[in-house]
């Protein structure tokens, strides 16, 4: 069994919400992201993203966009980014960490030799934006063979037979864009997202982790009793960018956002 789904199971058993907050591995400096990643756990996050930087992010805005840029003016890569993961899991073997990004990277890596360092690394799960389930099968078989979740985004014109396609091929959880655009979109519409909800969960089992536009306590606890899962990305990284110069700034607001919205989520 997954530790996503272990972690999805428990968090039911007690009626809390994941909370699932997402930052970009090397983002303002390599030194930065794993210790960043256990503060986040300490504060009450459930399940990790870590985005691998990539230089044409088409999903991403321009916050996380920016984010890349950094990352890779320090030369982080696919590899050194399982290196981090392999750092963060020396101490924590039970928070999941769910690879985010693009498909580019796993193709140059190929993906037997991806798969085989992502199950060397502990990484529970794997977000590739442009690579559809149609497309997957090669990569899903893979990651599924060394206990991998390959998670799938689905957006708010996904089509009935689209969301079943995601739950054949996906696991872990339902991935939901919840605007249509990029990251750090603010035109969040809770009742669409609660429309678009159901009708999802016609055609899934999986848990399903709504994101794109949640940007404080209480729209994550709006999000919360909809979804199992509430994933918060540019919010966090606007936090990084507003004290580049000061990374143990960024890291306290990060952690003090992080801590409100789990309040507020709980409550």
């Amino acid at each position: 069994m997954s530790r996503l789904k272990i972690q999805f199971d428990a968090l039911a058993a007690t009626g809390r919400k994941a909370l699932i907050p997402f930052i970009t591995a090397g983002d303002p400096n390599p030194e930065f992201t794993v210790p960043m990643m256990h503060a986040m756990v300490d504060a009450g996050a459930d399940v990790i993203e870590l985005g691998v930087p990539f230089s044409d992010p088409m999903a991403d805005g321009p916050i996380i966009q920016r984010a890349s840029e950094r990352a890779l003016a320090h030369h982080i890569g696919l590899r050194k980014v399982l290196v981090m993961a392999s750092e963060f899991r020396q101490k924590d073997k039970q928070t999941p960490v769910v690879l985010m990004g693009y498909l580019n990277p796993i193709e140059i890596m190929g993906y037997e030799e991806f798969a085989n360092a992502a199950q060397q690394a502990e990484i529970d799960g794997v977000i590739t934006v442009d690579l559809p389930p149609e497309e997957a099968r090669e990569c899903v078989e893979l990651l599924k063979a060394r206990d991998i979740d390959p998670v799938f985004l689905s957006a708010p014109n996904s089509s009935s037979e689209r969301i079943k396609k995601i739950n054949t091929f996906g696991s872990g959880y339902l991935y939901y864009v919840s605007v249509k655009g990029i990251t750090g979109a603010g035109h969040l519409d809770t009742k669409n997202v609660e429309k678009k909800l159901a009708e999802i969960r016609e055609n899934t089992q999986l848990p399903i982790g709504v994101g794109f536009g949640i940007k404080n306590a209480e729209t994550a606890k709006t999000i919360a009793t909809l979804a199992e899962g509430v994933v918060v990305g540019s919010a966090f990284i606007s936090k990084i960018e507003e004290n580049l110069g000061n990374p143990e700034k960024a890291k306290t607001d990060i952690v003090e956002l992080i801590k409100s919205m789990r309040q507020a989520m709980d409550s």
